[in-house]
């Protein structure tokens, strides 16, 4: 028997194991609390903050500096196309492209390749069909192909996009 308290040995070690278990639900309930307000604090900190005046101004003079986009006018090509072997006569695409550049001085690199870019778009579109061209669709990965050849053989200035000013299918 203890002489402070007045109990049993028995009673002292049932009473600290009865604390236990409310420290672990007092811990957990604790560590719950501050979860919730760390990923409370992280919430505003990623998406409540606003930029300092300092921030805006640094992101307005970047915008201002950005340079504008160059063209680059390509001839206008006829191709004929494959006709699939449906049709007698020999399908014909008539076709003027433009090509997006992001640096003036890189159009000025890309002049002298013209001839090279021509033949690389007139190989690919001899041995396209009619029905490859058909709908918005088709029109898109002509786009995306003609970009990937023209960056080919273009290497290693870089074209933004390929922009048809007029595309004709006879």
């Amino acid at each position: 028997m203890s002489k402070k308290t007045g109990k049993t040995d028995e009673e002292n070690a049932e009473g600290g194991e009865a604390s236990k278990p409310g420290k672990k639900k007092l811990i957990m309930i604790l560590g719950g609390v501050l979860l919730l307000a760390g990923l409370g604090g992280g919430g505003w900190f990623f998406f409540l903050r606003h930029p300092s005046p300092e921030q805006i101004a640094a992101a307005e003079h970047a915008k201002a500096a950005k340079k504008p986009a160059s063209f680059v006018e390509m001839r206008d090509m006829m191709i004929g196309i494959s006709s699939g072997g449906q049709q007698d006569r020999q399908p014909i695409i008539k076709v003027k492209v433009v090509l997006e550049i992001a640096d003036a001085k890189v159009s000025e690199e890309i002049k002298p390749l013209l001839p090279r870019v021509e033949d690389a778009f007139q190989v690919f579109m001899r041995e396209l069909r009619p029905a490859d061209l058909e709908g918005s669709a088709g029109m898109y990965r002509l786009k995306e192909e003609l970009l990937r050849r023209v960056n080919v053989t273009v290497y290693p200035a870089k074209i933004d996009a390929v922009l048809f000013k007029e595309l004709l299918v006879q």
